[in-house]
């Protein structure tokens, strides 16, 4: 899955944000729904990467992003 992108973590205000990022061009991010993660973008983003630049991120709470301590 995502073949080609590469993945990472950015951290911002003390909160984990899972990606993957591929291709060139104009950036596009790729956000998710309820109650998905980034891999629904899995088929989508490589087609679009091959035109601009693709970042797929999980939402805080979902995949590999960090969850809240409490409610």
């Amino acid at each position: 899955m995502f073949e080609g992108f590469r993945r990472g973590t950015a951290n911002v205000d003390g909160i984990d944000v899972a990606f993957v990022a591929g291709g060139s061009g104009p950036p596009v991010l790729l956000l998710h729904g309820f109650p998905q993660t980034l891999a629904m973008w899995a088929r989508v983003a490589p087609i679009m990467a091959t035109h601009c630049t693709v970042v797929c991120a999980d939402l805080r709470g979902y995949g590999d992003s960090s969850k809240p301590r409490c409610l």
